[in-house]
């Protein structure tokens, strides 16, 4: 009869930082998973002990006393189970990005990471040394070999460990979550495990930190590359992987990997992912850095009403508050839709007008605007009135204000510095104002208690206004959202240049001026609250573009 291999994939939600902490969370881990699952294995994520993206963290001093520390710690917790723990590895001068089994009290096998990522939010070459060696170790008679995320991108790592005899792969990850992420790391599992011919346990981290999300959605794949086993995304877990262990005349032991409680889908649906994203992005950021809770402008439109919901689903009710700051262009269509969703949501809702505000400041700049005819700046005072307020209650009660500007908006600049721009989270940051659409119908169609939907129709029907003008739309300003998000996302995503996305068929006219528009604009995302990353191309870590600049648009 075969034997078995349990390997458990730690898919946990650890916090940048805090290797006490994320000691403890690996300490508990271990002996859930020896207790629960009967694990001979058990893989935690990349940098377990600092979790990830630790950035110049890895530059303090006292980095190498801590790990060292924590590392003592794990062995002096003398668990009867490998463990196979992610963290910096300073060595002979050098900084690497390690792995290290550990059992009982011994550290028997540590790997430094071969392939260093350096593009879109990774810059790890500016901290770690690559590896150059495969390491293969016996457990329970199988030979395991152990690698990190982005090793498993790359064809050597793999083959080397397939090369120096492994039945079994483990990688463990901190690979942040995209639009369509999970397949595609399913596709490239599969092709890795034919390669090789083995099985491969892929560990993932899960969690928000600061911009970046970290799905989990860990997964063990078949010799062949069928995905048997996949865990929950956007959850924490201990999740098992069950391995038969078979004699092998001719290469040892060799592992076939059981079947899971079955893999229905690889992934959500488009909208469900980038929707779990945002709320799990919003929930971590707030518990993560100790707010007490979130406090945001409620106006009446589709970009605060699907602010408003995610923050709900990812905090509840109780810990947040809608604010309508009505002026005098702010429409009874807008305080009536505000007001009736944060009742339908038992959200703590205020009305706090600005019309005394914005007059005062008008006062006080009588003399300087002498002369001067009206135009933008007054519309900006309006905005940057509903700024202050939301900032002095942030202040006083020890909550953190949410903004609402959608990447379309802030691509263009079609938003207030100071002013609708105040805060300290951006929840759309990285969602195009027709995602933001769509979002809105996602979000209507699921299960909920409230028996209606949780947006109201009359604001996902209304054209979009920043209601600082008399009869104000912001196509008005902007070419209509449609063709707008889809010369962004030539420009912004893909880096199309002006010739190639008018050679697609856009006005050249309105394509100059975008494009001209967004480029205007670093200095203002450049100060712009940091939001969920959902793109391969977000605002911040992503996109990296001087704000002083001579660059022409053409070709």
């Amino acid at each position: 009869m075969p034997g078995q291999l349990i390997v458990v994939m730690a898919q946990l939600n650890l916090l940048v930082g805090d290797i006490k902490g994320n000691t403890d969370r690996v300490i508990a881990a271990a002996r859930q998973a020896i207790d629960e699952h009967g694990a001979d294995i058990i893989a935690f994520p990349e940098l377990t002990l600092t979790s990830y993206p630790p950035e110049d963290l890895l530059l303090r001093p006292s980095l190498q006393i801590r790990i060292e520390k924590a590392l003592s710690r794990l062995r002096s917790a003398n668990l009867p189970i490998h463990m196979l723990v992610g963290h910096p590895l300073h060595e002979n001068g050098r900084l690497y990005n390690a792995v290290s089994l550990i059992r009982g009290t011994e550290i028997l096998a540590t790997y430094r990471k071969q392939c260093l990522p350096n593009y879109q939010v990774f810059d790890e070459r500016r901290y770690f040394w690559p590896g150059e060696e495969a390491c293969v170790t016996m457990i329970n008679g199988v030979a395991v070999a152990m690698t990190i995320c982005e090793d498993m991108w790359e064809e050597a790592p793999t083959r080397q460990a397939a090369e120096s005899g492994a039945s079994l792969l483990i990688n463990i990850n901190a690979s942040p979550y995209h639009g369509n992420k999970v397949v595609d790391r399913a596709a490239l599992l599969r092709t890795r495990a034919q390669e090789a011919g083995i099985p491969i346990v892929y560990v993932n981290l899960v969690g928000g930190q600061d911009e970046l999300v970290f799905d989990g959605s860990s997964m063990a794949v078949n010799a062949q590359g069928a995905c048997l086993v996949q865990a929950p995304s956007f959850e924490e877990g201990l999740f098992p992987v069950r391995l038969d262990v078979m004699a092998d005349a001719a290469s040892g032991r060799q592992v076939s990997l059981n079947p899971g409680a079955g893999v229905s889908s690889l992934s959500d649906g488009v909208e469900a992912g980038l929707y779990k994203a945002l709320v799990l992005g919003v929930r971590d950021y707030v518990r993560k850095n100790g707010f007490k809770g979130v406090v945001l402008g409620l106006s009446g439109g589709i970009d605060s009403a699907l602010t408003l919901i995610i923050a709900a689903d990812a905090l509840g009710a109780e810990r947040v508050q809608a604010v309508m700051m009505p002026f005098t262009y702010t429409s009874q269509l807008s305080l009536d839709q505000a007001r009736s969703q944060a009742e339908r949501l038992g959200i703590r809702y205020s009305v706090i007008p600005i019309n005394t505000a914005y007059e005062s400041f008008v006062a006080v700049l009588t003399d300087e605007f002498a002369g001067l005819q009206i135009n933008v700046t007054e519309q900006n005072i309006q905005a940057r009135c509903r700024g202050v307020l939301l900032m002095a209650i942030s202040n006083k009660k020890g909550v953190l204000v949410l903004t609402t500007g959608n990447k379309s908006e802030i691509a263009v600049g079609y938003c207030t510095l100071y002013g609708d721009m105040a805060g300290g989270f951006d929840v759309l940051k990285d969602v195009p104002k027709t995602v933001v659409y769509r979002l809105a119908d996602y979000r209507n169609t699921q299960p909920d208690a409230l028996g209606s939907a949780v947006i109201p129709q009359a604001v996902i029907d209304r054209p979009p206004s920043a209601e600082l003008a008399p009869g104000q739309m912001d196509q008005d300003n902007l070419p209509p959202y449609d063709e707008l998000d889809a010369i962004l996302e030539l420009y912004v995503e893909q880096d199309c240049s002006a010739a190639d996305i008018i050679s697609r068929g856009f006005a050249e006219a309105t394509v100059r001026r975008v494009l001209r528009l967004v480029d205007l604009n670093e200095y203002k995302r450049r100060q712009s609250p940091v939001g969920v990353r959902l793109s391969q191309r977000g605002f911040g870590r992503d996109r990296r573009y001087p704000i002083t600049s001579g660059w022409e648009l053409g070709e």
